[in-house]
């Protein structure tokens, strides 16, 4: 449960920070929303220190699925898009490789 929580607050971090830049370049927004979008971006970074795995690439990898699914949450939540029924089922792969990443037994 730990890893996923700092998982979840990584994405929410990633995303938010990348949307800052969004709104900056493509949506004609203040260079400002820079600041709080890089500091989104390094707690991002920092968070996925805290993640319990033996390898930053795995630990990188199994973070991806769940990317997947939170960026399909900000589509709806934030951007007021429903996600469909392929996005759904392409989060539900992402997140079951996710879970192979991580919880495979290793020696």
């Amino acid at each position: 449960m730990r890893t996923f929580s700092f998982y979840a607050a990584a994405a929410l971090a990633e995303i938010g920070g990348c949307y800052a830049f969004w709104a900056w370049l493509r949506l004609g927004r203040s260079p400002l929303w820079l600041v709080p979008g890089s500091l989104a971006l390094v707690l991002f970074a920092v968070l996925l220190t805290r993640v319990e795995s033996d390898a930053a690439g795995r630990a990188y990898a199994a973070y991806g699925g769940v990317y997947v699914a939170a960026s399909l949450g900000w589509l709806w939540l934030a951007e007021g898009q429903r996600p469909d029924r392929w996005d759904l089922t392409g989060a539900a792969i992402c997140l079951a490789g996710a879970a192979v990443i991580l919880l495979a037994p290793r020696p």
